[in-house]
């Protein structure tokens, strides 16, 4: 079974392809059972392996750089986390005509959020808080500040893309309301103080559940250091609103905090609406529903 594409340029992976890598890379592994994993992810290919293992590999060049990525960082953050991250377990080279290095990770349990609401909303929103406040107070010793398309640099710099996207809404959205929403958010002071480690990526897959408890948190392929807003973008794209305010006190973030992370979740939602309505429908309509929760927080 071949997972959809995602992007016209991307290289096409299947199961056989990943048996192959794996004869190459971990033969010990080649003959284990092996099936694609469904996802609302958009970068990267995802196989379960045997019963406790996962092979992730990149779709894009723009993913380039994530495995090795997150062998330097999830060691280092694992251990002062309330939840669980991805553990690598070994990195594969290219072979069999697939171009680039990819990885074996170790499975984690836990169904990832997509587009239900959990039965006890204020339980996610506590538990997903935990996790946001717990990695902000990581030691940043040695992390290179955000480059500038990072979604830890300042907002102002996806200014020009996201007015395009706005643009390209007209005909479902109303592009007046979110650009004042957006420039609401471009208004507010920009972080002056030390980076603090973010994820930057929480949206609804990438958190498993286990019993309507948060259980874990996967692909920290841009977690690195610089403004926190980011982290605070799950309140509009995955948490339900009337747990908002929960979210927002155990976080602890002031006034232009919150609202920097407003814009964030707006530059997600435009960005992966039009180019994912027909790619990934699950994760445009997670980019729909959070341009609604924004326009409606702005009506109340």
């Amino acid at each position: 079974m071949v997972p959809p594409t995602m992007h016209d340029d991307e290289v096409p992976v299947d199961g056989n392809l990943v048996r192959r890598l794996l004869a190459s890379s971990f033969p010990a592994w080649r003959d284990l059972p092996l099936a694609p994993v469904a996802s609302a992810g958009t970068d990267h290919a995802l196989y379960r392996l045997g019963h406790d293992m996962a092979v992730r590999l990149p779709r894009i060049d723009w993913a380039l750089g994530q495995i090795e990525h997150d062998a330097w960082v999830l060691p280092r953050l694992a251990p002062h986390l309330p939840v669980a991250i991805p553990a690598q377990l070994g990195i594969g080279e290219p072979a069999a005509g697939y171009p680039w290095r990819w990885a074996v990770y170790r499975w984690l349990e836990g169904d990832a959020l997509g587009l239900d609401r959990p039965t006890d909303p204020h339980r996610l929103a506590t538990d997903l808080a935990a996790f946001v406040v717990a990695l902000r107070a990581l030691d940043t010793d040695g992390v290179s500040p955000p480059g500038p398309g990072s979604r830890l640099a300042p907002l102002i710099g996806r200014d020009a893309d996201t007015r395009g996207y706005i643009a390209s809404l007209r005909a479902t959205v109303d592009t007046a309301a979110l650009t004042v929403a957006w420039e609401d958010a471009l208004l507010a002071p920009a972080w002056d103080r030390p980076g603090v480690w973010a994820h930057t990526d929480l949206l609804p897959g990438n958190l498993l559940l286990v019993d309507d408890r948060l259980t874990a948190v996967i692909d920290l392929g841009g977690a690195g250091v610089g403004d926190p807003a980011v982290d605070v973008m799950p309140a509009w794209a995955t948490l339900p609103r009337g747990v908002r305010d929960v979210f927002r006190a155990a976080v602890d973030v002031d006034d232009a905090t919150w609202a920097r992370g407003r814009g964030w979740a707006l530059v997600f939602a435009v960005a992966a609406l039009p180019y994912y309505r027909d790619r990934n429908p699950t994760l445009a309509s997670i980019a729909a529903r959070t341009i609604d929760e924004i326009l409606r927080e702005r009506e109340a």
